[in-house]
């Protein structure tokens, strides 16, 4: 029997994803989660009576309760998604972005060092965000490249990673910092772009794209994202950083354009649906893009899921699993957020 792994945050897009996959894997699965609007049941459905996957309702910022988990199920890895991690969100209210994103992982270090001095064997893997590395107007930034956080959101981040990374250097813990692309995929919130285009398009709604749509994302299909976080689980070295990404840049009219042509072959396509430019979101971005040769190279991993196909799985997904939409408060996954005040 494989050893125990914590997935923090596995109520959310990724973490789920990353627990089916665990789970067909043959790990045991502790998922904890403080359950927030982001989180949502349904995304762990298909396994909730998997015997090799337990819930248990945690938030990061209680330290006795993680301490009790942790003692008590003798995790040999965690896997650290839990984060607030919407940038128009951070824009708002960027206050629970410092609680959860900073305070949270502090506190999570702290009983991780108390526990991984007793059981050495023991692994962390925080899960970031290209994000961290801001603007990259050319070129693509590998593990070297400088911080440079553009909102709250992303700030909080690279806040997170920093602080690991310092406990690594002070402390000696086991732990492993990545950095993901954008990813796509089920399950995903709909205050995302891509899901959120998908909603409006099968309700027959305007696709509202940010500016003039030419800010550019390198988007990864959130299986391939999961893939190579088992591969750092299992080879990747304490103390690196890895940056996880598919080497596909695409902007925001390009996936409009891709998914309008997706659902004209799976749907009849309202009237409504056009593209609205809106007001741009205030400190936005140009582009994002990783160098993840690192990964690629060391680990022996590459993503599978060429962009058109990934979409077109995510839009069926979604089309197949309405229910998903109705189990969220879609009044606040639609509206319009992340204006300055």
């Amino acid at each position: 029997m494989k050893k125990k792994i914590i997935v923090t945050g596995g109520l959310g897009f990724i973490g789920s994803n990353l627990i089916n996959l665990l789970l067909k894997n043959n790990y045991n699965i502790i998922n904890l989660d403080k359950i927030s609007y982001s989180s949502n049941f349904y995304n762990t459905k298909e396994f909730k009576k998997n015997k090799k996957y337990k819930f248990i309702r945690c938030d990061l910022n209680n330290k006795k309760k993680l301490q009790k988990i942790f003692n008590f199920f003798k995790p040999s890895a965690i896997f650290n998604l839990a984060a607030e991690t919407h940038v128009d969100r951070s824009i708002d209210g960027p206050e629970n972005f410092i609680k959860s994103n900073i305070l949270g992982v502090y506190n999570l270090l702290e009983v991780f060092k108390k526990y991984s001095k007793k059981y050495s064997y023991a692994k962390l893997i925080h899960i970031s965000t290209d994000e961290v590395y801001g603007d990259i107007l050319s070129g693509r930034a590998d593990e070297n490249f400088p911080y440079k956080p553009s909102s709250p959101y992303a700030a909080s981040k690279a806040s997170s990673d920093h602080l690991v990374y310092s406990y690594v250097r002070t402390y000696k813990i086991p732990a492993i910092i990545t950095n993901c692309s954008n990813n796509y995929g089920p399950k995903q919130h709909p205050e995302k772009l891509i899901p959120k285009l998908i909603y409006n398009i099968i309700k027959n709604k305007k696709l509202p794209i940010y500016g003039k749509g030419l800010n550019s994302r390198e988007w990864i299909y959130v299986e391939d994202h999961c893939q190579a976080l088992i591969k750092i689980l299992q080879k990747g070295k304490v103390g690196n950083f890895y940056n996880i990404g598919s080497n596909i840049n695409k902007t925001n009219i390009q996936i409009t354009k891709s998914l309008i042509t997706i659902a004209k072959k799976n749907i009849k396509i309202g009237k409504n649906v056009k593209i609205k430019f809106v007001k741009d979101r205030p400190g936005h971005d140009v582009r994002y893009a990783l160098n993840s040769k690192k990964t690629i190279n060391e680990l022996k991993w590459k993503p599978k899921i060429n962009l058109i196909k990934g979409l077109n799985l995510t839009f069926k997904w979604y089309l197949s699993n309405l229910q998903y939409y109705s189990s969220l408060k879609m009044k606040e996954a639609t509206k319009r957020i992340g204006l300055k005040k």
